[in-house]
């Protein structure tokens, strides 16, 4: 009796004591912090999720993840890597004989010479990219970022203390940043340009002569670098090529190049990715990844080696993906161009469409309310369909929509068909 009243006492004590220091806990948060949105897309797949666990029939196009798996090869080198005891740290940078394996394959893909000591592997190309945006820019810099963007690049910026400047592009010139608005926006300020080509969200791929263009205007800013997103590279339909910004006249000095496994290889839970640059930013990077995460994954790492060893452009395996992710698209934009107010720039890369919806806005529908925008277009059709697709605010564009088409042609023929049913009721507000 006595122990179970002095267990009590004790374990009141316990709680008054704990409530009393919570009231003293400061819950501030760093300004930096506080500064930075959350993804919308990470938002919306979770709120997809949560509503199939509900039981809900929910067809998820939201996410940019590739619905296939690994290639056998490369999974069976992680698996190799595993039996034969290969599960321990990693230099920080990465194995030499991965950064020799990107070294080759940069040189015969993309027309560019590096040596291991350029090159950094992390977790990730997220991780390349925002290390790198740590690394060379400063409070009060500016980050030049063409809209339609990547959800985190402007919340990257925020994070270092820079300013993201977002230069808008347009449906009719397939998202592309034109050159003559970039130059009119640079300034003493201007630190870093970055292009995404292949892009997400739009799928746009920048000609070689457009980038030859944004490359005179560079050269003419002695301190503009520029980050050159090209995850998306392999993921591209001819008669599209692609073209690495660092391979132009000039721009091997001023670029900072950012690839990885993820897209191309069907690798994304292996998190891996690389930045490639001279040398003295890279090292920059490489500090930071060393108080951060240290190096990579030894198995990811292993598997990324037979990854390259697949062959050009990533062989027959990756040739595969992207004629499916080919027939998707095409299905895609035949679909949507058949439907009355939706206007379309046909992807040549990456798995997404991004369709201008913003005739449907300013429609009121009984028990939702009004469709104001691209979020409460997506919430209604994600209500009303069961589809779940991003928002094109979160990328900078509230006309759009982003539909990820990396899901089998069965799926999006559904999710098709739902979201014309849905739509039905509203006819375009404004002649297409």
């Amino acid at each position: 009796m006595k122990t179970r009243k002095l267990k009590e006492r004790i374990s009141a004590s316990v709680k008054t004591q704990s409530s009393s220091d919570t009231m003293k806990v400061d819950i501030t948060l760093s300004p930096r912090v506080n500064s930075v949105k959350p993804s919308k897309t990470v938002a919306i797949t979770d709120q997809a999720t949560a509503l199939v666990e509900a039981g809900f029939s929910v067809i998820r196009l939201a996410a940019g993840e590739p619905d296939f798996d690994t290639p056998a090869a490369i999974a069976e080198a992680g698996i190799v890597a595993i039996r034969e005891g290969y599960t321990r740290y990693t230099p920080n940078a990465g194995t030499l004989e991965l950064r020799s394996a990107i070294c080759h394959k940069l040189k015969e893909e993309n027309g560019i010479s590096y040596t291991p000591e350029q090159i950094l592997v992390s977790n990730g190309a997220k991780q390349s990219i925002l290390q790198a945006v740590l690394a060379v820019c400063s409070p009060g810099d500016e980050v030049i970022i063409p809209a339609p963007f990547w959800v985190s690049y402007p919340e990257m910026a925020r994070l270092a203390d820079a300013t993201p400047l977002i230069l808008p592009t347009h449906i009719s010139e397939n998202f592309l940043l034109d050159p003559k608005l970039l130059e009119s926006k640079l300034s003493e300020k201007s630190r870093l340009l970055i292009l995404c080509s292949p892009s997400n969200p739009t799928g746009s791929v920048y000609p070689r002569k457009l980038l030859e263009e944004i490359a005179h205007v560079v050269a003419r800013h002695p301190r503009l670098l520029v980050l050159s997103d090209e995850i998306y590279e392999h993921i591209i339909y001819a008669p599209a090529t692609h073209t690495s910004f660092a391979s132009l006249p000039g721009m091997w000095d001023r670029t900072l190049t950012v690839n990885g496994f993820s897209k191309a290889f069907a690798m994304t839970g292996w998190r891996l990715g690389y930045l490639a640059g001279p040398k003295h930013f890279v090292a920059a990077c490489g500090k930071i990844q060393s108080q951060f995460t240290s190096g990579a994954s030894s198995i990811s790492q292993k598997a990324a080696v037979a990854a390259l060893g697949l062959g050009y452009a990533g062989g027959e395996a990756v040739s595969t993906m992207v004629k499916a992710f080919r027939e998707r698209r095409d299905f895609l934009v035949k679909s949507f161009g058949e439907m009355g107010g939706v206007k379309i720039s046909e992807p040549q890369g990456a798995f997404y469409v991004f369709l201008d919806f913003s005739s449907y806005y300013e429609k009121e529908i009984d028990g939702f309310g009004v469709i104001d925008g691209s979020e409460s277009l997506c919430r209604y059709l994600l209500d009303e369909a069961q589809v779940a697709l991003v928002p094109g605010d979160a990328f900078g564009d509230d006309t759009c929509i982003r539909i990820s088409y990396a899901a089998s042609l069965s799926t999006l023929q559904a999710a098709v068909e739902r979201i014309k049913k849905a739509l039905i009721s509203l006819s375009p507000a404004v002649p297409a």
